[in-house]
């Protein structure tokens, strides 16, 4: 799965028109607002939906699906590094009443979210560079990014600026053990997710 970048179109009209334009015409793909760019990206491959779906069950395990915090997919999250910049993380965590947090286009405020979690694809250098520093200066407390192509699971927090003043590497055959600030105590097991979102066909 690649992402390609459009610029701004001539004319006055807004990214975000752009954006919903694109949508429409390509059901599936993912579109997002990124550093004053529209970045859109085919829908994912069986291995990252497969890896996705394993990272759900902790979350639901440990209760994060219900009263205070909902676990979801698909969601818009508002991001302060330009007027319409947003991004449409692969899972995240958020307060039970994020409806009422709505901004516009629909995208919330990043006040709501507890943990954003990307998986990546071909487009790997967007999650591990361009949406750590998004991430980071809309102040989301928790962002974990399984990095499929280098087989690594990252957990950022403490986000300061536009970068996390903690960022801890797991290799497969470790525990990933996230902040409790989400709302539950998580631990991910690194190589069962990783395998998860190996392909099994050469």
């Amino acid at each position: 799965m690649s992402a390609a970048s459009v610029e701004r179109p001539h004319g006055d009209r807004p990214l975000t028109a752009e954006a919903n334009r694109l949508m429409d015409r390509n059901p599936g793909y993912r579109v997002e607002i990124l550093g004053g760019s529209v970045i859109v990206t085919p829908p994912p491959n069986v291995a990252h939906a497969r890896a996705l779906s394993r990272l759900r069950r902790p979350f639901f395990t440990a209760g994060l699906d219900g009263g205070e915090t909902e676990v979801l997919e698909g969601v818009g999250l508002c991001l302060p590094t330009g007027s319409e910049d947003y991004a449409v993380p692969d899972l995240v965590v958020v307060d039970a009443d994020i409806e009422d947090h709505l901004v516009e286009n629909n995208c919330y405020d990043p006040g709501c979210f507890r943990l954003v979690l990307e998986v990546t694809s071909s487009n790997y250098q967007t999650d591990l560079r361009t949406k750590v520093a998004a991430y980071a200066e809309a102040r989301i407390p928790v962002y974990v990014i399984v990095d499929r192509r280098h087989q690594r699971l990252h957990v950022l927090t403490e986000p300061l600026g536009d970068e996390y003043a903690s960022h801890r590497v797991h290799a497969p055959g470790e525990l990933a053990v996230l902040p409790d600030s989400i709302g539950a105590k998580v631990t991910l097991d690194v190589d069962e997710i990783l395998k998860a979102g190996w392909p099994t066909a050469s």
